[in-house]
């Protein structure tokens, strides 16, 4: 059968894929919960079965706050099946994100996870008077469980109604709206059809190498259309999904289930790549000699054997002692982490597919459901430093002022309710502005160079791109984030977060005492090795990209503490407004 709207995937994958314990899967009291897609199949109905007897209508607007679990899944194909708009919402956003995309939204009813997400908005609830009820997946007196749903759904099935109600849904409905964080400003509302999103994972489906045995870890967001579009890959392809824990139990999940792919994020691969130099530190002798060879290898790696023969026979060397140790942290498969999110560092995708786990780079935004351009494992078909080739079906062209435009089934409808932004964003042909800059490699790679908006002038009348400088000092181990600041001053200055956790390994090794955060960045000799790190990058700017003023602060970035939005892209203004004191004395 064609998949034609997202929730046909459910009966694709019964008639197409053997029986499997596993369809989904997630952790529970210690253990996996897994359910077959018959399982699956069941609660998805009953679930659709409840909202019909909850009189909830085709177009009526449902909310999801919840971790990454298979009950997401369920709650997102029934909302789907009865022909209702999904509206998945960050588990770490503000509360006044939260109230504004609840009531901008229209949102009848919301799931929510646990105890923790409903506390932070619990107390808003009375306020929006659009919201009918509350569910939970976990036992909370004040609200219902999913499971009295399931129940309502047993108890009032009605398949001819529900079957009506399905074959009624066109491919260019609107399955979903997603609210982007954004940087400044209230969230926007995505609107994407069943046949935007489905157009995106088909065209991808040929990069995983892997049938229907594979098994899948999904860390990251299903409220983000990156995680979600591949989430729907999975099922096409009949891949298992076991769905991690959590950040900080993913390396734990990885060695459990022992995945044939992940999506992930710079992020995740820059904490493993700390992890296994500080390991790498603390070993001694040959052992020592032998890990740090193997790495500086690995940091020069080429793709398709272009170092040379010899450079292969000491790979072969290395990964039968040093690489296959990282590929067992990982599970002890050779893993394919499809990157997307934010720009990727060459040397991570480098050191990386040296040790047998093949990363590759994308590129997408929310509005385009979500891949322009991606890195594949054909014959050319990946290129570090870029983000790969224009996905089939999908037309890019590159702006006179550089930036990347995008025009294909993927474009999204608009934005909701903003009928004026939406013509800002969208031409009258078809062409989608993304806001970001780029350029077509001569092999047909797209490269991302920048962000339009976030491109300031100084007061000598230079332009900065602070994202490319910013990209560029990262690749440093010391350095975990890092902002370039200076419109309308004299010359760039930035505000830097240490890599904590490589501090502390690296006061370690030489015997600085390691206190507090607050006290060891104003070590004289901590500045001066920044100092180093600072003098290394600015040597490959020009001269008016080089930072010239710089502090240290004591704290990460997060989404909860604001500077990051839920998808890790830095909240300029935010952080502009925030460290102003010590913004203002950068440039005094």
């Amino acid at each position: 059968m064609e998949v034609t709207r997202i929730f046909d995937l459910l009966p694709y994958h019964e008639a197409t894929f053997k029986p499997k314990e596993d369809v989904v899967a997630s952790k529970e009291n210690g253990d996996w919960a897994k359910y077959s897609i018959k399982q699956y199949r069941e609660i998805v109905d009953n679930i659709s079965y409840g909202f019909l007897s909850l009189g909830v209508q085709p177009g009526d607007k449902i909310a999801q706050i919840s971790s990454n679990r298979a009950e997401w899944n369920f709650v997102d194909m029934a909302i789907l099946q009865v022909g209702a708009i999904h509206v998945p919402i960050y588990p770490t956003i503000s509360e006044s994100d939260y109230k504004y995309i609840l009531s901008h939204a229209e949102v009848t009813y919301v799931f929510i996870s646990g105890q923790d997400l409903l506390r932070k908005i619990d107390h808003i609830l009375p306020e929006i008077t659009n919201i009918k009820e509350v569910f939970t997946y976990k036992d909370h007196h004040e609200h219902k469980h999913l499971n009295e749903l399931i129940d309502l759904g047993k108890q009032n099935a009605d398949h001819a109604q529900l079957e009506a109600r399905k074959a009624a849904i066109k491919p260019e409905d609107l399955a979903t709206i997603i609210y982007t964080s954004g940087t400044t400003g209230n969230p926007k509302g995505v609107m994407l059809t069943h046949h935007n999103i489905i157009s995106n994972f088909k065209v991808c489906a040929y990069i995983p190498p892997f049938g229907e045995e594979a098994k899948a870890v999904s860390y990251l967001p299903l409220c983000h259309v990156y995680e979600r579009m591949l989430n729907y890959l999975y099922h096409y392809l009949g891949f298992s999904i076991y769905y991690a824990e959590n950040l900080g139990t993913i390396t734990d999940n990885m060695k459990d289930v022992k995945p044939d792919i992940i999506s992930t994020v710079p992020r995740l691969l820059e904490k493993i790549y700390d992890k296994m130099f500080a390991t790498g530190h603390k070993l001694t002798g040959v052992k020592r000699w032998i890990f740090f060879w193997a790495l500086h290898l690995a940091l020069r790696y080429e793709l398709k054997g272009a170092n040379g023969w010899f450079y292969e026979l000491k790979r072969k060397f290395y990964d039968k002692l040093v690489y296959s140790k990282w590929r067992a942290a990982l599970g002890g498969k050779h893993l394919l982490m499809v990157s997307g999110g934010a720009a990727l560092q060459p040397r991570l995708a480098r050191m990386f597919t040296c040790a047998g786990i093949n990363v590759l780079e994308g590129y997408g935004l929310t509005e385009t459901s979500p891949v322009i351009a991606v890195n594949d494992l054909t014959e050319n078909g990946r290129k570090f430093g870029t983000v790969g080739k224009i996905l089939q079906g999908v037309q890019v062209k590159i702006g006179d002022d550089g930036e990347i435009l995008c025009k294909g089934p993927n474009v999204m409808v608009g934005y909701f309710k903003e009928p004026e932004m939406t013509r800002d964003a969208i031409d009258a042909d078809g062409w989608f502005y993304t806001g970001d800059l780029g350029q077509i490699e001569p092999e047909g790679h797209l490269k991302i160079t920048g962000r339009k908006k976030e491109i300031f002038k100084t007061s000598f009348g230079k332009y900065i791109s602070p994202q490319l400088i910013e990209d560029k000092f990262k690749e440093s181990l010391f350095i975990d984030q890092i902002i370039v600041l200076g419109e309308n001053q004299k010359f760039a200055g930035a505000l830097i977060v240490p890599d904590f956790t490589f501090l502390k390994s690296y006061c370690g090794v030489k015997e600085i005492p390691f206190t507090t955060n607050a006290e060891i960045i104003l070590l004289p000799r901590i500045r001066k090795r920044f100092k180093v790190e600072v003098d290394k990058f600015n040597a490959t700017l020009g001269e008016t990209e080089k930072i010239k003023s710089w502090d240290l602060l004591d704290l990460e970035w997060t989404p909860e503490s604001g500077e990051l939005t839920p998808t890790l892209k830095l909240r300029r203004n935010f952080i502009s407004k925030k460290h102003e004191p010590v913004i203002s004395k950068l440039f005094q």
